[in-house]
This record gives C-alpha cells, sequence and structure tokens, in this order.
C-alpha cells in the first residue's frame, strides 16, 4: 500500500479544488512562552498617511516568527521620534523588553524617508539605527525589511520576513481546472501567478538566488520540468523523457538540478547541469527512488526510496555512489527537507496511515512531531531554518499551508479564503 502511495505522489500529487487565486490569510496557533515581549510605536508620518501600516506590519511580523510577543497597537501610548522623546520606564510598565520606533518623511510626492530605531528598554540604549529612502509603494516591503534587522539584531540569526513563498492552487473551470503557480510575500500578501495551466503543476523549488524556480507541468500530456526566470517569464524545458520526470531540486551553487525520471523504466535520482542539459544517473535500484534533497555542502543527495521495503529517507555520496539510509523510525519517512546547517531533516512521517510532519535531529537521530494532521505534506525549510513550512487541511477538509517554528510552539495558519493551496516552497533569503 506504501508503495502505491508513494507512486502515486511521484506522478500526480494531490488533487484538489479551488474557485479563485486569492490572498493567503494568516492566523497565528499557539504562543511561545519565552517569547520576547517588544514594543512596535506607530510611525509618525510627516504628510499623507501611507496605504500601509509599517508599524502593524512589523508587528505582526515579529509575532508570527513566534520568538516575539509584539504588544497590542493599543498599548502604544507613546509616537517618539529620538531617543530623547522615550520614557522608558511607561514601555518598562507596559512589560517591553525592547521598544522600536520610527517616523516617515516625504522627500517628493512620490518618494518618502524612512528612520528607524530599535532601543533596549531594561538598559535604556539604542541597539540599532537604520534610514531607509523608499518609493512610497516599497513601505510594505520596507516593514519587512525592518522586521528583518530587529530579529537579526536581537537573536543574532537572520530574519525571513522579506523572502516569498511558492505555491500551487487550482480552480475549477467548467467541467476543468485551471493550476496555477504562484508566489507570493512570506506573509502571504500579494499573490502573483507565474504559470496557468489546465493540467497540474507540481514541486516548485526556488534556485539559491531567488530568480528562478524550477517545476513540474503537464501541459503535454506527460510530466516534463520547467525553469521559470522569475524577472523575465521566460520559460525553458529542461526534461521531457518518456515516463516521470519529477521532484526537481537546485543544488547549492545553482549549477544543477537534482531530479526524478524513469526513463529507462524505474524512478531513479539523476543530476542534470543547467546549462547544457548534461545528465548523471546517481541511483541504479529495483526500488522506487524520487525526492531528492541536496545536503547543504552540494557533496551528496538525500531522498526517498522502498528499497527496504516501506518509504524510507536515504543519503548517497555524489562521488562514490555509495548509499546509506538515515530514517529507521515509523513506517513510512518520505519528502526530506534540509536545514541550512544541515543538522536536521523535515520529513513526512507516517505510522497505521497517519501522516505527520517531524524533525530528525541528525547528530542525535531523534525524531520530533511538529505537525498534529493525518495527512501533512511537502515540508519546506525556512532559510534561517527557525520554522518548517508544510501543506495540510483543515477540519472543514479545506487544503491550507502551515508554518511551524522548529520547537513547535508556534504555528501559523495560511489560508484562501474560498479555496485549497498545496505544493508550498519558501524561498532562499532574498537581497
Amino acid at each position: 500500500m506504501q508503495r502505491i502511495l508513494l507512486l502515486c505522489l511521484l506522478i500526480t500529487g494531490f488533487v484538489f479544488n479551488q474557485k479563485s487565486m486569492a490572498q493567503l490569510n494568516i492566523t497565528i496557533d499557539g504562543g511561545n512562552a519565552s517569547a520576547l515581549p517588544i514594543a512596535v510605536a506607530d510611525f509618525v508620518v510627516s504628510g499623507d498617511p501611507l496605504v500601509h501600516d509599517m508599524a502593524e506590519i512589523i508587528r505582526n511580523d515579529l509575532a508570527r516568527s513566534g520568538q516575539f510577543r509584539a504588544l497590542g497597537k493599543e498599548l502604544m501610548v507613546d509616537k517618539p521620534r529620538a531617543d530623547a522623546d522615550i520614557n522608558f520606564g511607561t514601555w518598562r510598565l507596559l512589560g517591553a523588553d525592547y521598544l522600536s520606533y520610527g517616523d516617515v518623511s516625504y522627500v517628493d510626492a512620490n518618494r518618502i524617508e524612512v528612520r528607524f530605531r530599535l532601543s533596549s528598554v531594561a538598559e535604556q540604549k539604542q541597539l540599532l539605527a537604520l534610514t531607509l529612502p523608499l518609493n512610497k509603494t516599497q513601505a510594505r516591503a520596507g516593514a519587512h525589511y525592518i522586521a528583518d534587522r530587529i530579529y537579526e539584531k536581537i537573536l543574532n540569526t537572520p530574519g525571513v520576513f522579506s523572502t516569498k513563498l511558492a505555491y500551487v492552487t487550482a480552480a475549477k473551470n467548467g467541467a476543468d481546472f485551471k493550476y496555477q503557480l504562484i508566489v507570493a510575500d512570506s506573509d502571504g500578501y500579494g499573490p502573483q501567478s507565474l504559470v496557468t495551466s489546465k493540467e497540474p503543476l507540481l514541486s516548485p523549488t526556488w534556485s539559491p538566488d531567488g530568480k528562478k524556480l524550477a517545476y513540474v507541468s503537464f501541459e503535454q500530456g506527460n510530466s516534463a520540468i520547467y525553469l521559470q526566470d522569475l524577472s523575465t517569464g521566460a520559460r525553458t524545458l529542461m526534461t521531457s523523457f518518456k515516463g516521470i520526470n519529477g521532484a526537481p531540486k537546485f543544488s547549492p551553487n545553482g549549477q544543477r538540478l537534482a531530479v526524478t525520471l524513469s526513463k529507462s523504466g524505474n524512478p531513479e535520482i539523476y543530476t542534470l547541469n543547467i546549462f547544457n542539459k548534461q545528465l548523471t544517473q546517481i541511483t541504479n535500484h529495483w526500488g522506487i527512488d524520487t525526492e531528492p534533497e541536496w545536503a547543504p555542502d552540494g557533496q551528496s543527495l538525500f531522498f526517498t526510496s522502498d528499497r527496504g521495503g516501506k518509504p524510507q529517507i536515504y543519503e548517497v555520496d555524489l562521488i562514490s555512489k555509495n548509499v546509506k539510509r538515515i530514517t529507521f523510525e515509523g513506517d513510512y519517512n518520505a519528502r526530506a527537507s534540509v536545514s541550512p546547517d544541515g543538522k536536521y531533516l523535515a520529513m513526512v512521517h507516517g505510522n497505521n496511515n497517519r501522516y505527520q510532519i517531524a524533525l530528525l535531529h541528525r547528530p542525535s537521530n531523534t525524531v520530533q512531531m511538529l505537525s498534529q494532521g493525518s495527512l501533512d505534506e511537502t515540508p519546506s525549510f525556512a532559510p534561517n531554518g527557525a520554522m518548517v513550512l508544510y501543506a495540510t487541511k483543515n477540519n472543514a477538509g479545506q487544503g491550507l499551508l502551515k508554518a511551524v517554528s522548529t520547537d513547535a510552539q508556534t504555528s501559523n495558519d495560511l489560508v484562501l479564503s474560498n479555496g485549497h493551496v498545496r505544493e508550498p516552497s519558501w524561498s532562499p533569503l532574498l537581497k
């Protein structure tokens, strides 16, 4: 049964319905008891109000991370513009460990200058000062950038609020479906459709520089792997062999794709040179080998195989081609996503026909459950390793995305108001 499930997922993915493309709406579940309390004061705007409330965007970003507890807007009793305006006693009474504040001034009708400051309430000193020249339409992006800098300054880890999400939706269109490959901000805002097709779209994956997406399309009837340039919209066909063309993943240097092909009659792992399309076969086994994932050093690949009787995760050295089994706990382990430091694997972990997202700590070989669903899939690590994005269903059977912190203390539901969404992929850190 599990071999059949593995092959079905490989070929077709999950089928789902959606009425129309819409923005993802986020709900924060749970909370981290050790989250740091921070006050983000409303920005003082000299001139016409901005379309987007920058302070509120920063509050929401920090709260979604699970590492911060942003004080509510109703508690923002002051709007300081300089350190001399800060009454640290007031913010200490409100329970804030940190205070951020800023002001916005217009350079001309279209350009603004944002001045931002971050202070430690306990130490009563400034920690960070930024001045951002922006087009006024970039206020939202500027807020994400500020949230990233706050996160990094306090936690010494890059923030991921300026990153993007790629995912797939499908809309019922008469008797057919309309599939879309969509890219949106990390908070679900501003979805943009890159590809629309009457046939399924699967497995989007980001290049390391965030400038391209590889994905699987069935537009020509059989599966094929395409490469899409996000800035120009140019699309390149990479593989369209007879049989399965699936599960593309970029190498850390962006020069190769790891893919699953069944052109020899059996699904095997290959690497494909991006520039000359030269193929190198990596596995050669009677079992189903699929879902490759690069190790951070680019020297090996993790992949899913049922060569031991049930789907488990293996690792293959790209030079020697030696294969070793990685997972042993559970009846089913598949679809590995590796953390940036290589210490963790997020995976679909199955027992008794229940499939959840689990975290394998490789140094200790211990498994921690991250999700509570029964048919969770497609984990994708955030580029700072602090959260895992995956697809699941709610109690009403609606497909949605979840982002869960690696300590499982905080999760965010990313839901379409009138449909379903699957196949998530988190972008790298973007410049």
